[in-house]
């Protein structure tokens, strides 16, 4: 069978699957719809977990960062996965205990303010829309290549499928949808990696082949080989990190903090019966990440060194398959500078701007750029580096059925998490703005309906946000992760654990963390991108980085102002008092 057809039916299938189960499991009340019911096994809800948080950032980017980075992409590594332990050990099970249905819902009533829950809501959806318009363009980049559309047809796709079981469903039909595409999507990642891990080390493992002696005679490992081949390609050495170190102490506190305060990942401990529950769930869902994330090196350094060997010194007329299939797409281009027909891959960029993929074929055969100059350096293929997971098995020369696997599970990693965030976005505003704000008189029927428009709304912006992305998937995720350290993450932290910590207090300091955080990136990549470099950075710290900056501005302008202003009220302290003691320890004390 061929690859398209097998393409059309994996992903087919799994199109249909998720939208039986969301039929099956349709929500029908405001519970469901917002905390599945709140009855959702740990197990089962820590695989929906493992799928919610593993985006496309995880599945297609990370591993793609990797290969392109090397040692400087070991912060997304360090940062999700350490940040996830934080969310599970300090905040989860507290926020369960308290019983809410939102994070807006906690802050609301922490912070005893209408005030306090429109701000949360404000900058929840500053998070969420930065964080899906990864989610979006991850679909797009998938459709565009498998399925034969462009970028922008395979976001609206990807819309129309989100939009079925998010708004039917609600996060009932997403716990259970989710449960789905995580098989897909760990299926779709491990297996390739498997294969490649054997064909290049005989060793079936990837994490141990990664450090297993390549098969080819050298007597050199993987990480070895990638070593001197990129350093002779005037590249920096795969194993040795580009970054300062305040640098990357920034990122990687940035996106472990921003972990712990990421509404759609928060809202998933809500689910489960109980408190204990949510820390159970978050057990597993560490060990279903940890399948994915022990792999993602060796898949990055696996694709980088098949990527250089079959590319690299090889004339155009002979580029291997993947090369002009992924040229058609958008994604890979050779732009012959010195007019001999042989492409060389190295240091630098190919073109001084962004490739226009509109012209005709050249003399070599390869597609001419238009309206992109070429940059004065050696180098002469540009490649998007999102799309190193996808185009890995057909690097290698898997299977046809490897490929088709591939195509389902990116687009379930994709699928999974923008579900989850747009979930997040509609019940901010139909429970937090309209039920506990604007209109508290709302019927349940009536409050149900405004989730699932405010979903479908929600959607159309994603979809824009996916189609005129600001950056590659995993550097939008990033921002998203500042947004969330800077902003709801000291509030959650000090509503459980700073009695003393006041309305005013919590409002101002997300504001200003926000401001700060927001500004600061849309500054260096939006308003003046040619200003990103580290020597116009504060303190040299990235805009990826900048989140732990605007987090300790908000600990700091929060802790001030309610050091002046009114004390937390005697009901509240005691709130807080019962979400962190255990049921009875005042008993067990007495005696």
């Amino acid at each position: 069978m061929e690859t398209q057809t097998l393409i059309y039916l994996f992903v087919g299938a799994s199109f249909a699957l998720y939208i039986g189960i969301a039929v099956w499991s349709r929500a029908g009340s405001t519970k469901d719809f917002y905390v599945a019911g709140g009855g959702v096994n740990p197990v089962v809800n820590g695989m929906a977990t493992a799928a919610d948080w593993m985006s496309a950032a995880s599945f297609l980017s990370m591993a793609g960062l990797i290969a392109f980075m090397g040692y400087d992409a070991s912060v997304y590594l360090m940062g999700w996965t350490g940040g996830y332990v934080m969310l599970a050990l300090l905040l989860a099970p507290y926020l369960r205990k308290f019983g809410q249905f939102t994070v807006p819902d906690f802050i609301g009533t922490r912070y005893y303010s209408s005030t306090a829950r429109v701000v949360a809501v404000i900058c929840l959806i500053f998070i969420s829309f930065t964080y899906i318009a990864g989610q979006m363009r991850g679909v797009g980049i998938v459709f565009s290549q498998f399925l034969q559309v462009e970028i922008t047809m395979g976001v609206i796709i990807g819309m129309g499928i989100v939009f079925v079981y998010a708004v039917l469903g609600g996060m009932k039909g997403i716990t259970y949808t989710q449960v789905a595409q995580y098989c897909v999507l760990i299926f779709a990642y491990l297996v390739p990696a498997f294969f490649i891990s054997f064909m290049l080390t005989d060793n079936p493992i990837p994490q141990l082949g990664l450090g297993s002696a390549l098969n080819d005679g050298s007597g050199m490992s993987v990480l070895q080989k990638l070593d001197r081949s990129l350093v002779e390609l005037g590249f920096n050495q795969y194993t040795a990190g580009s970054k300062s170190m305040i640098d990357m102490f920034c990122i990687t506190m940035a996106l472990m903090v921003g972990t712990a305060g990421l509404p759609h990942v928060i809202v998933r401990f809500f689910t489960v019966p109980k408190a204990s529950d949510a820390r159970l769930s978050a057990g597993w869902a560490l060990i279903f990440i940890a399948l994915l994330y022990t792999t993602a090196p060796a898949v990055g350094a696996f694709g980088i060194y098949n990527f250089v060997n079959q590319t690299n010194e090889v004339e155009y007329a002979e580029a291997p398959s993947f090369f002009t299939s992924w040229e058609d797409a958008g994604l890979i281009a050779f732009q012959d500078k010195n007019d001999d027909g042989v492409m060389q891959y190295r240091a630098g960029n190919a073109f001084a701007g962004a490739p226009d993929f509109t012209g005709e074929r050249g003399d070599w055969g390869e597609r001419v750029i238009a309206n992109a100059p070429v940059d004065d350096n050696a180098n002469e293929i540009y490649v998007d580096r999102d799309i190193m997971v996808l185009a890995n098995p057909e690097i290698a020369g898997l299977p046809a059925w490897v490929i088709a696997l591939m195509a389902a599970g990116g687009l379930a990693a994709a699928l999974s998490t923008a579900a989850g965030l747009l979930l997040v976005i509609s019940s901010s505003v139909s429970h937090d703005l309209l039920k506990n704000t604007f209109r508290p008189t709302i019927s349940a029927k009536g409050e149900l309906l405004a989730a699932r428009l405010a979903a479908s709304a929600a959607i159309l912006v994603a979809g824009y946000l996916g189609i005129y992305p600001p950056g590659w998937v995993a550097q939008v995720v990033a921002f998203a992760f500042g947004l969330a350290a800077s902003s709801l993450f000291p509030a959650i932290f000090m509503g459980i654990f700073f009695k003393a910590m006041n309305k005013q207090g919590a409002i101002a300091g997300m504001i200003s963390g926000l401001v700060f955080t927001f500004g600061y990136i849309a500054y260096f990549k939006l308003v003046n991108p040619a200003a990103n470099v580290a020597d116009n950075w504060l303190f040299g710290i990235s805009p990826e980085g900048i989140g732990v900056i605007g987090m300790l501005i908000n600990f700091g302008v929060a802790i001030a102002v309610a050091s002046v202003t009114a004390r937390t009220p005697d009901d509240i302290r005691e709130l807080v008092d019962s979400i962190r003691v255990p049921r009875g320890a005042g008993d067990a004390q007495s005696h």
